[in-house]
Protein backbone atom coordinates (compact mmCIF):
# COMPACT_ATOMS: atom_id res chain seq x y z
CA UNK A 1 0.00 0.00 0.00
CA UNK A 2 1.52 3.32 -1.25
CA UNK A 3 1.26 6.59 1.25
CA UNK A 4 1.60 10.35 -0.14
CA UNK A 5 4.86 10.38 0.18
CA UNK A 6 5.82 7.37 -1.74
CA UNK A 7 3.52 9.29 -4.26
CA UNK A 8 4.98 12.92 -3.75
CA UNK A 9 8.52 11.09 -5.05
CA UNK A 10 7.43 9.22 -7.92
CA UNK A 11 5.80 12.25 -9.41
CA UNK A 12 8.85 14.09 -8.64
CA UNK A 13 10.73 11.11 -10.74
CA UNK A 14 8.13 11.41 -13.50
CA UNK A 15 8.52 14.89 -13.71
CA UNK A 16 12.25 14.73 -13.70
CA UNK A 17 11.95 11.60 -16.41
CA UNK A 18 9.61 13.93 -18.57
CA UNK A 19 11.60 16.88 -18.63
CA UNK A 20 14.71 14.97 -19.69
CA UNK A 21 12.77 13.39 -22.43
CA UNK A 22 11.60 17.17 -23.71
CA UNK A 23 14.67 18.11 -23.23
CA UNK A 24 16.01 15.44 -25.61
CA UNK A 25 13.15 15.21 -28.46
CA UNK A 26 13.92 19.11 -28.47
CA UNK A 27 17.21 19.00 -28.93
CA UNK A 28 16.94 16.44 -31.43
CA UNK A 29 13.75 18.09 -33.29
CA UNK A 30 16.44 21.50 -33.65
CA UNK A 31 19.78 19.45 -35.07
CA UNK A 32 17.01 17.85 -37.77
CA UNK A 33 15.65 21.70 -38.46
CA UNK A 34 19.42 22.35 -38.55
CA UNK A 35 20.26 19.52 -40.81
CA UNK A 36 16.63 20.64 -43.39
CA UNK A 37 18.04 23.43 -43.44
CA UNK A 38 21.72 23.22 -44.68
CA UNK A 39 20.40 20.24 -46.86
CA UNK A 40 17.53 21.56 -48.74
CA UNK A 41 18.51 24.16 -50.89
CA UNK A 42 20.27 21.36 -52.46
CA UNK A 43 17.13 19.02 -52.29
CA UNK A 44 14.86 21.58 -54.14
CA UNK A 45 17.70 22.08 -57.06
CA UNK A 46 17.89 18.22 -57.71
CA UNK A 47 14.66 17.38 -57.46
CA UNK A 48 14.19 20.19 -60.43
CA UNK A 49 16.79 19.15 -61.97
CA UNK A 50 15.79 15.53 -61.89
CA UNK A 51 12.51 16.34 -62.96
CA UNK A 52 13.79 18.25 -66.00
CA UNK A 53 16.36 15.90 -66.92
CA UNK A 54 13.50 13.33 -67.01
CA UNK A 55 11.34 15.63 -68.84
CA UNK A 56 13.77 15.85 -71.79
CA UNK A 57 14.13 12.39 -71.88
CA UNK A 58 10.28 11.60 -71.53
CA UNK A 59 10.44 14.18 -74.87
CA UNK A 60 13.59 12.39 -76.49
CA UNK A 61 11.67 8.89 -76.16
CA UNK A 62 8.41 9.87 -77.66
CA UNK A 63 10.26 11.45 -80.53
CA UNK A 64 11.22 8.11 -81.73
CA UNK A 65 8.52 5.37 -81.05
CA UNK A 66 10.38 3.67 -84.10
CA UNK A 67 12.86 2.52 -82.13
CA UNK A 68 10.91 0.95 -79.36
CA UNK A 69 8.46 -1.56 -81.63
CA UNK A 70 10.43 -4.77 -80.58
CA UNK A 71 10.92 -4.35 -77.80
CA UNK A 72 8.71 -1.55 -76.33
CA UNK A 73 11.16 -0.53 -73.59
CA UNK A 74 15.22 -1.07 -72.77
CA UNK A 75 17.25 -0.28 -69.89
CA UNK A 76 20.08 2.33 -70.53
CA UNK A 77 22.02 3.29 -67.66
CA UNK A 78 19.64 1.66 -64.74
CA UNK A 79 16.62 3.55 -66.37
CA UNK A 80 14.28 1.72 -67.89
CA UNK A 81 12.45 3.66 -70.66
CA UNK A 82 10.08 2.93 -73.97
CA UNK A 83 6.49 2.85 -74.40
CA UNK A 84 4.12 0.64 -72.55
CA UNK A 85 -0.03 0.69 -72.30
CA UNK A 86 -1.25 3.34 -70.77
CA UNK A 87 -2.93 2.55 -67.71
CA UNK A 88 -5.66 5.33 -67.65
CA UNK A 89 -7.42 7.25 -64.81
CA UNK A 90 -10.54 7.60 -63.87
CA UNK A 91 -12.02 11.11 -62.43
CA UNK A 92 -15.09 12.82 -61.71
CA UNK A 93 -15.99 16.21 -59.68
CA UNK A 94 -19.15 15.16 -58.13
CA UNK A 95 -19.20 11.83 -56.38
CA UNK A 96 -22.93 12.31 -55.41
CA UNK A 97 -24.04 12.98 -59.27
CA UNK A 98 -21.73 9.46 -60.66
CA UNK A 99 -23.80 7.94 -58.32
CA UNK A 100 -27.22 9.17 -58.93
CA UNK A 101 -26.25 8.27 -62.04
CA UNK A 102 -25.36 4.48 -61.33
CA UNK A 103 -28.32 3.93 -59.62
CA UNK A 104 -30.36 5.52 -62.64
CA UNK A 105 -28.71 3.73 -65.34
CA UNK A 106 -27.13 0.24 -63.77
CA UNK A 107 -29.25 -0.02 -60.27
CA UNK A 108 -28.51 -3.92 -60.95
CA UNK A 109 -24.81 -2.94 -60.80
CA UNK A 110 -25.31 -0.30 -58.28
CA UNK A 111 -23.79 -2.53 -55.31
CA UNK A 112 -20.96 -3.52 -57.49
CA UNK A 113 -20.56 0.32 -58.85
CA UNK A 114 -20.48 2.22 -55.44
CA UNK A 115 -19.40 1.80 -52.09
CA UNK A 116 -21.42 2.30 -49.30
CA UNK A 117 -20.34 2.72 -45.59
CA UNK A 118 -22.61 2.16 -42.39
CA UNK A 119 -20.36 2.78 -39.53
CA UNK A 120 -21.50 3.74 -36.04
CA UNK A 121 -20.15 7.15 -34.72
CA UNK A 122 -19.19 7.10 -31.20
CA UNK A 123 -19.26 10.40 -30.29
CA UNK A 124 -23.10 10.49 -31.14
CA UNK A 125 -23.48 7.06 -29.62
CA UNK A 126 -22.26 8.48 -26.01
CA UNK A 127 -24.64 10.82 -25.83
CA UNK A 128 -27.30 7.62 -25.65
CA UNK A 129 -27.99 6.52 -22.16
CA UNK A 130 -26.67 3.31 -20.72
CA UNK A 131 -29.84 1.09 -21.11
CA UNK A 132 -30.13 2.90 -24.40
CA UNK A 133 -26.78 1.50 -25.58
CA UNK A 134 -27.27 -1.76 -24.18
CA UNK A 135 -30.68 -2.29 -26.60
CA UNK A 136 -28.07 -1.63 -29.56
CA UNK A 137 -25.63 -3.99 -28.02
CA UNK A 138 -23.12 -1.55 -27.06
CA UNK A 139 -20.96 -2.08 -23.98
CA UNK A 140 -19.07 0.84 -22.27
CA UNK A 141 -15.77 0.08 -20.60
CA UNK A 142 -13.69 2.08 -18.19
CA UNK A 143 -16.75 4.43 -16.49
CA UNK A 144 -15.19 3.85 -12.51
CA UNK A 145 -12.64 5.14 -11.21
CA UNK A 146 -9.37 4.96 -13.26
CA UNK A 147 -5.53 6.20 -11.96
CA UNK A 148 -4.25 8.66 -14.44
CA UNK A 149 -0.86 10.94 -14.08
CA UNK A 150 -0.68 14.04 -16.88
CA UNK A 151 1.82 16.46 -17.33
CA UNK A 152 -0.16 19.87 -16.44
CA UNK A 153 3.02 22.37 -17.12
CA UNK A 154 3.12 21.71 -21.16
CA UNK A 155 1.61 19.96 -23.98
CA UNK A 156 4.51 17.55 -25.04
CA UNK A 157 5.04 18.52 -28.98
CA UNK A 158 3.74 16.10 -31.71
CA UNK A 159 7.80 14.72 -32.01
CA UNK A 160 7.66 13.36 -28.26
CA UNK A 161 4.27 11.92 -28.70
CA UNK A 162 5.45 10.35 -31.98
CA UNK A 163 8.55 8.91 -29.60
CA UNK A 164 6.29 7.19 -27.43
CA UNK A 165 4.39 5.84 -29.22
CA UNK A 166 7.07 4.21 -30.91
CA UNK A 167 8.40 3.10 -28.17
CA UNK A 168 4.70 1.71 -26.99
CA UNK A 169 4.49 0.05 -30.11
CA UNK A 170 7.50 -1.67 -29.90
CA UNK A 171 6.94 -2.68 -26.23
CA UNK A 172 3.82 -4.18 -27.30
CA UNK A 173 5.22 -6.25 -29.96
Amino acid sequence: MSNFDDIQNAAKRLRAQRDQLDERASAMHQKIEQVKAVHLRGLRNSVAAVAETQANLLAAVGDAPQLFSKPRSIVLHGIKLGFEKGKGKIDFENEDQVCKLVRKHFPDQFDVLVKTTEKPVKTALATLSAAELKRLGVTVESTGDVAFAKDTTSEVDKLVKALLKGIDDEVAA
